[in-house]
């Protein structure tokens, strides 16, 4: 609103100069002694609206500038920069809105607004134990991404059979700064005194999970921040009977029944159902790591950040600027010129939203898959299966990424969106990815080679100078020996 305010200014800054030049310039050619008189006064206060014209434009600009760069940061385990303009007290209000049965009511209500409420399965149905007792697994190795140096240091000796562990990550895993943390800083700092962090855990796990019973959605998808089941996953039930259809699994016994409960019929028999195997586990644990990875790395705070506060703000700087500097052209034309720019601006401005909302996807459905890898790793899963698994699964609207309401959406509007023609058709979003991933791996070989062979060279080294030192050694015992 302030910015809207001073940049009303500028027309009538740079109106006013050009009255101004044009007074000098009837004075100079008609040599007017009036005119000539105040040229002096004229100049000056030429001079005085330009620098007030530049400190109209410039301030604003450098105060956002100053904002984002100060809101930058570094993305965990990836590196990557971002921005997230949200203050630990907007994180921990966010946080606490989620927090136990909010992250239910948030989902239920995503759920319910794409086609009714839905159909949950409950806590005895077998499908959701096994994906809680997979998630649960995913997510004892979250600890270890914030320690990998000390507590995955025989990386380097993974053999071609092993499951190969990822490379100690330059950025490792660290909790997101708390408010009271932010102000226990502060005032430390104001008494002069070092402040260090407070030892307190990531905050997430465990994290909250539901099964839907939908068999025409195979995927899941991620939602949510913050401590206490404050972010959590969503699985629909076609993933699962996709991954049981691929394999074939052994069948449970029935459960036995006392003769009591035969007699009088207590207690309905449950019914046999299959046991996962090994290899459908592993499915499964990829689709989760990945959302899993979506929450460890804090990726629905950067969306709201990007979606609600970075990209809005950057537009409506740009349009009133713009309708700023021609409003001397369109305040000659009424108000329904104004009103046709807004409306030009607003429909570009939804188009550039929407461009900015899929590049952000891209990066972090990129991003979740290269630390899904690692976490699949220091849980006990192969990372080389992720691969197979996102090589051999394509976007279709039953397993189209993002929320589950926009599958088919997504999928049918690519190819006539304005925003998919910008970026281009060259390169689809899942060959990207699974290039991505597979480069990643390949990393991880190429810097365990290069450590192995600085290894050897830094251990031959120290038997050549033990050896040369013992050489000494007896060289000197046989001098005092001699005579």
């Amino acid at each position: 609103m302030a910015s809207r305010v001073v940049l009303t200014f500028v027309p009538i800054i740079l109106l006013k100069n050009m009255k101004s030049k044009r007074l000098l310039k009837i004075a100079d050619k008609h040599q007017i002694p009036e005119l000539v008189e105040k040229k002096d006064d004229i100049l000056r206060r030429i001079r005085h609206r330009t620098i007030l014209f530049h400190v109209l434009i410039f301030i604003p600009i450098i105060i956002f500038w100053a904002t984002i760069i100060a809101s930058l940061e570094r993305t965990p385990l990836t590196g990557r920069w971002r921005i997230i303009l949200l203050s630990p007290e907007e994180e921990d209000e966010i946080a606490a809105q989620l927090a136990g049965p909010g992250w239910y009511r948030a989902v239920g209500e995503i759920l319910s607004a794409e086609g009714g409420p839905p159909n949950i399965i409950p806590p005895s149905d077998w499908r959701l134990q096994w994906v809680r007792d997979t998630l649960r697994r995913l997510e004892s190795a979250i600890p270890t991404l914030a320690r990998e140096n000390e507590l995955c240091s025989h990386w380097v000796d993974c053999g071609p059979d092993d499951i190969p562990l990822p490379p100690p990550a330059e950025y490792p895993l660290r909790p997101r700064p708390r408010a009271s943390e932010t102000l226990r800083r502060f005032a430390e700092m104001t008494c002069a005194r070092t402040c260090p962090p407070a030892p307190h855990a990531i905050a997430g796990p465990p994290y909250s999970l539901l099964v839907i019973d939908k068999p025409e959605a195979s995927n899941a998808f991620s939602y949510g921040f913050g401590p206490d089941g404050g972010g959590g996953i969503v699985v629909f039930s076609g993933f699962i009977d996709d991954v049981l259809s691929r394999h074939q699994a052994p069948m449970s016994e029935p459960e036995s029944q006392s003769w009591l409960s035969r007699l009088f019929g207590l207690g309905p028999r449950a019914p046999p159902h299959p046991i996962p195997t090994e290899e459908q586990t592993a499915e499964l644990a990829t689709l989760l790591a990945h959302e899993l990875a979506h929450l460890v790395l804090s990726h629905h705070i950067e969306t709201l950040s990007s979606g609600s506060i970075v990209w809005p703000s950057v537009l409506s700087i740009v349009t009133d600027a713009i309708r700023a500097f021609l409003f001397p052209v369109t305040m000659l034309f009424g108000p329904f010129i104004n009103d046709a720019l807004a409306g030009v601006t607003k429909v570009g401005a939804g188009e550039f939203s929407q461009l900015s909302e899929f590049c952000t996807s891209q990066k972090q459905e990129v991003e979740a898959d290269v630390v899904s890898a690692r976490i699949l790793a220091h849980a006990g899963f192969d990372p080389r299966d992720a691969l197979r698994f996102w090589e051999n699964r394509h976007d279709t609207p039953k397993t189209a990424e993002c929320s589950p309401g926009r599958a088919e959406e997504t999928v049918a509007a690519q190819s006539e969106s304005l925003t998919r023609k910008w970026i281009g058709e060259t390169h689809p979003v899942h060959e990207v990815r699974v290039q991505k991933l597979k480069a990643e791996l390949e990393r991880w070989e190429a810097e365990r080679q290069a450590a192995r062979a600085r290894r050897d060279k830094e251990r031959a080294a120290q038997r050549e100078a033990a050896a040369a030192a013992a050489s000494t050694d007896s060289a000197a015992v046989q001098d005092e020996q001699e005579p």
